[in-house]
């Protein structure tokens, strides 16, 4: 059976391995700007998750998972950190359900509702919703990963609306792996109630960052848009990658 492909990737920085697994439709380089104040102490490493080999290639939840494995591979990393946003919390969870013992911990950030029928993409309500709520430097990438990806973001969007993960939250809490979960004050597309009790059966750590002095909103694309406050809080956690005792 041939090896599916790994993923092309933005990669910054140098030492323990940090998977950074964007939201729906938004490109690498759209997270650039936290990566960038990691860097100094981790190696980032952010996934095209719908660049997949053929542009015309139907995408699933499955083999975007064995591509994200064989890109690990592909870094030489033995265990990884893992940080998810939104949709891409939905395939942080199934990596550490699948391979707990490559994962180090897992960040989950204003991602994965916990729901009768739990949706991977639930802030895919097509572009008009996505556009309504996103901030300019989403909006811009969604449009220009649509405009490039068109088959694997429609996809991507039904495998989600389609996709029950229950499963991988048990597995995940079973295995014991370190879990966090991020999540911003005012959220216009997820629940805060599906948040905590996503946590819950994660037993993981649940943190709504306080609004600084001055700054704006903190919202679903808090991640990008206030990347100090996102570091900030990242540090806060206590992870094992940025206290350097990963290898």
């Amino acid at each position: 059976m041939e090896r599916p492909p790994s993923l092309s990737c933005v990669t910054v920085g140098h030492g323990p391995t940090v998977l950074l697994l964007g939201a729906f439709g938004m490109e690498p380089r759209t997270y650039l700007p936290p990566a960038r104040l990691l860097s100094d102490r981790v190696r980032v490493v952010i996934p095209d998750l719908f660049a997949l080999a053929r542009w015309w290639q139907w995408w699933s939840f499955e083999h975007v998972l064995d591509c994200l494995a064989f890109t690990i591979d592909d870094f030489g990393a033995d265990r990884v950190s893992l940080v998810g946003h939104s949709f891409g919390g939905g395939l942080e969870l199934g990596l550490a359900a699948r391979w707990p013992d490559r994962v180090v911990e897992c960040v989950f950030v204003d991602t994965l509702g916990v729901t009768r029928r739990f949706s991977l993409a639930r802030e895919a309500v097509g572009p008009i919703g996505i556009l309504r709520t996103a901030t300019r430097t989403a909006a811009v990438s969604f449009l220009r990963s649509g405009a490039a990806h068109p088959v694997q973001l429609a996809s991507a969007g039904l495998d989600g609306y389609l996709s029950n993960r229950g499963t991988d939250i048990d597995a995940v809490a079973q295995a014991g792996v370190p879990c966090h979960v991020l999540w911003a004050a005012r959220d216009e597309i997820l629940s805060r109630r599906d948040g905590e009790e996503f946590a819950k059966r994660l037993n993981a750590t649940f943190t709504v960052p306080e609004r600084p002095p001055g700054a704006g909103p903190i919202d679903h694309d808090w991640v990008f848009d206030q990347p100090e406050l996102f570091v900030k809080h990242l540090d806060k956690l206590d992870l094992r990658a940025l206290s350097r005792s990963t290898t």
